[in-house]
């Protein structure tokens, strides 16, 4: 019992820490594409990579203080928006899924590439690149506080206060602009584009426009992963993280402010309990090891978490704060 308790005390910290900071930011910019808009973007973990790289290579590289690595981090991800959103937006939208998957993988596989290496660190990425963030933290980042059972440095809990700030500003954000004439104008892209350009809408500049807002935010996402870690290494930024990204939108409800952020972190705590309860349960020789060993909980975990939202797709396909008609998108 004692192990159950600690697994989800350590659940707890998952709950809130900087992986579900990380996937809350790249949920919300996808709300913005998928959610409101109706734009399958399969590709928002490139976003990420630019923005954690942008840091990491400015500061790293090239010299410059930190809020210029942001700055270019931002630009970086504004770039790659316009430049998979000017080919693709004025076709079908699966031709964006398509693009957007493939620049994703084709990143990283450029920044881990040979060529690279001189600027991205190749394979090893690059590190010590975090100091300066760090160091503005108003307590000792190196000290040890206890929080509900769990022990976290000083450094940690200064980037998970600034991460949550992101969260709350970028869902406040969106909230806003969703209530907007511009939020009513994508809303209804979604709905049908063909109403909204018969209107005399622009669609394709609209389109462009959450692209670009919604890879911002997850640009942002990329940032706070860089800076907790320490470290930006392009296998990092697999896309196996967008889909768990929108595993988070689904559970926590599309196109609602707080449904991708609900949804991270319900997520991050399901995953880090799967992982801490099972492994002490087979130490525990509750399940035995014969049936399941401690080498295949990390994969177990994912079939529990598919499995769990297979069921919520059954039974409620609208997440938990969503509504069944958002989820009902006309993809043309």
């Amino acid at each position: 019992m004692s192990e159950l308790l600690d697994a989800f005390a350590i659940a707890g910290k998952a709950f809130f820490g900087f992986q579900a900071i990380f996937f809350a930011l790249l949920a919300i910019g996808i709300n913005v594409h998928f959610g409101y808009t109706g734009l399958l973007n399969f590709g928002q973990i490139a976003f990420a990579m630019l923005g954690g790289f942008g840091i990491a290579i400015s500061v790293s590289m090239w010299g410059l203080p930190f809020w210029v690595g942001v700055i270019v981090g931002v630009a970086a991800a504004v770039v790659l928006a316009l430049l998979l959103g000017l080919p693709t937006l004025r076709l079908r939208a699966d031709y964006l899924s398509i693009v957007t998957i493939a620049a994703a993988e084709g990143l990283r596989l450029l920044f881990r590439s040979v060529s690279a290496t001189p600027v991205t660190g190749g394979t090893r990425g690059l590190s010590a690149f975090n100091a300066d963030f760090i160091n503005l933290a108003p307590w000792d980042p190196a000290g040890r506080h206890q929080i509900l059972g769990t022990s976290w440095s000083g450094g940690e809990l200064w980037v998970a206060l600034v991460g949550w700030l992101l969260v709350i500003v970028s869902s406040l954000l969106v909230w806003q602009l969703m209530r907007s004439p511009w939020g009513r104008v994508v809303k209804a892209i979604r709905e049908d584009e063909d109403a909204v350009r018969a209107l005399g809408k622009n669609v394709y500049a609209y389109k462009m426009q959450a692209l670009v807002l919604g890879g911002v935010i997850g640009a942002f996402g990329g940032m706070v992963y860089a800076v907790a870690t320490g470290s930006a290494i392009p296998d990092q930024y697999q896309n196996a993280n967008t889909f768990l990204a929108y595993a988070a939108l689904i559970l926590g409800g599309a196109a609602r402010v707080l449904g991708p952020v609900i949804g991270s972190m319900l997520l991050l705590f399901i995953l880090q309990f799967a992982d801490t309860g099972l492994r002490a349960l087979i130490d525990n020789g509750v399940i035995p090891e014969a049936l399941l060993s401690s080498t295949d909980v990390a994969q177990i975990r994912f079939v529990l978490v598919g499995l769990g939202l297979m069921l919520l797709l059954v039974f409620r396909p609208q997440g938990i704060f969503g509504d069944r008609r958002e989820v009902m998108l006309d993809a043309r």
